[in-house]
């Protein structure tokens, strides 16, 4: 049986000559399927002529499959000396084409997910866990898979045998050759699903939010993707997880940039503690920072605190923190301010003002410094 329903004329099935449009075979299919539906006839033959007719269209309606069967035993190489699909039969022969030769099963990996997640500084110096939500496609509990409304089963495609593949056979000049191309009653599964699994609509899985547990790791920077194996969405019919991505993005800080794993910041200093020097500190990403100011240190002077800095991705150890000095001239001065000024200028030898050098901006200076230029 299984070889008269293959080699039956498709053109004769759906009721139409060789020249018919591709809406002509449409309107003849609709109205065909109509009449032997197995919901409005229930009949055993009107069931297995419904099969040969949507089988017909599966190849009838698509281009490619259309010719090729028109290339076959009725018209083969003959009339119009017409040689094309020749190269199909030497794929025959030769294994071109990537067919296969059985039934592909419903079960497909996963796509991978890419979330993207923002962490602070402070987070980033030493490292964080976090628990992220993430929507993605979960296997569904009601069918576990299966695709399948509880209680059914797939059953064999009646049109294939199960082997999701329909063979046809071709008439050439090397001889009779057989062509095998996926079944489009069961879409080469070897098998069709008569009641679908309602939660999932027959696709073995979901949409759900899981909550995934992550570590993220001490010295990420904006950009960085790490990779979590295994956690991105489930595939259809229940087939394994594809790979889960997170985008790393670190939020601006008030106090601190960043330079590498080295940390960036500025501090205003006055110029009495600029000129006689003091000890100072500052609140850090993990605890206060005690430093000191020289005596007579400059503006675009940089401090450096060693091991203060962002905990280095590989290895061990940590960067700097490197704080820019910016001394801050008085503008507004009383009295008897001023004439200690007056004083101070009087004890020291004069030093009028003159042309020197060109001299880099404050600004161009610490980051010049910053950067170790």
């Amino acid at each position: 049986m299984r070889n008269n329903r293959v080699l039956a004329d498709h053109y004769e099935a759906l009721g139409v000559d060789r020249e018919a449009t591709p809406d002509e075979i449409k309107k003849a299919y609709r109205r065909l399927a109509r009449e032997l539906h197995p919901d409005v006839n229930p009949s055993a033959e009107a069931s297995e002529r419904f099969k040969l007719v949507t089988h017909a269209y599966d190849v009838l309606s698509d281009p490619k499959e259309r010719q090729q069967y028109d290339l076959g035993p009725s018209q083969g190489f003959g009339g119009g000396g017409n040689f094309g699909g020749f190269g199909d039969i030497f794929e025959t022969f030769f294994g071109g084409g990537g067919r296969t030769t059985g039934p592909r099963s419903r079960r497909e990996r996963g796509q991978d997910a890419l979330v993207r997640v923002e962490v602070d500084l402070d987070e980033v110096v030493f490292g964080t866990k976090r628990d992220l939500e993430v929507n993605t496609a979960v296997l569904c509990q009601a069918c576990e898979g299966s695709c399948c409304a509880p209680g059914t089963n797939p059953i064999r495609c009646d049109i294939c045998n199960g082997s999701g593949q329909i063979q046809r056979t071709m008439r050439s000049l090397l001889g009779n050759v057989v062509t095998s191309n996926p079944c489009g009653t069961c879409r080469g599964y070897g098998t069709v699903i008569p009641t679908p699994c309602p939660t999932c609509a027959g696709q073995g899985r979901v949409r759900a939010v899981r909550t995934i547990p992550v570590d993220i790791p001490a010295g990420i920077d904006t950009g960085l993707r790490l990779q979590m194996p295994g956690q991105g969405e489930v595939g259809p019919a229940g087939g394994p997880n594809g790979d889960l991505f997170l985008e790393m993005k670190v939020r601006h800080h008030e106090t601190f940039s960043r330079n590498g794993d080295d940390l960036l910041a500025t501090i205003e200093v006055a110029m009495t503690d600029a000129i006689l020097g003091t000890k100072s500190s500052l609140k850090g990403l993990d605890g206060d920072i005690a430093f000191e100011i020289k005596p007579g240190t400059q503006s675009a002077e940089v401090i450096t605190v060693k091991e203060r800095g962002i905990t280095h991705l590989r290895g061990t150890g940590r960067g700097d923190l490197r704080i820019g000095v910016q001394v801050m001239t008085p503008t507004k001065l009383s009295g008897k301010e001023q004439d200690l000024v007056r004083q101070f200028a009087g004890i020291r030898k004069p030093h009028p003002p003159h042309f020197a050098h060109f001299q880099q901006g404050l600004f161009t200076k610490l980051r010049d410094r910053f950067m170790g230029l």
